[in-house]
């Protein structure tokens, strides 16, 4: 099951968050051999996606996610509300899990 996290990006500015992923209550989730992709949409019903994230995981064992998106990225969206969610895989599986989810708000930039 998916945790739930609700993002805000700011227009035309560099984004990142850090997600971070346990596989109990203390523990963070070892993502040792996982992969990630993350998508935003307009709406569950999109057939196409509004942008893309960059996933990275680079220290698999403290369980974080870090999810980026560049200025030139973000420019181009329009500002509201989105939905998202990120992908992980276990490539020594192949099984695919959504880790995790939610409401993307992007605010609107003023100084262009």
């Amino acid at each position: 099951m998916a945790i739930t996290t609700n993002l805000l990006i700011d227009q035309g500015s560099d984004f990142q968050a850090v997600i971070k992923l346990y596989s109990t209550p203390t523990t963070p989730l070892n993502l040792t051999n996982y992969s990630g992709v993350a998508q935003l949409r307009k709406s569950y019903e999109s057939t196409t996606s509004t942008g893309t994230f960059t996933v990275a995981i680079p220290v698999p064992a403290n369980g974080e996610i870090y999810l980026t998106m560049s200025n030139s990225s973000t420019a181009v969206l329009k500002y509201g509300r989105y939905v998202y969610d990120v992908l992980i895989t276990d490539t020594s599986t192949g099984v695919k899990t959504r880790a995790v989810e939610g409401i993307v708000t992007v605010m609107p930039s003023v100084t262009r």
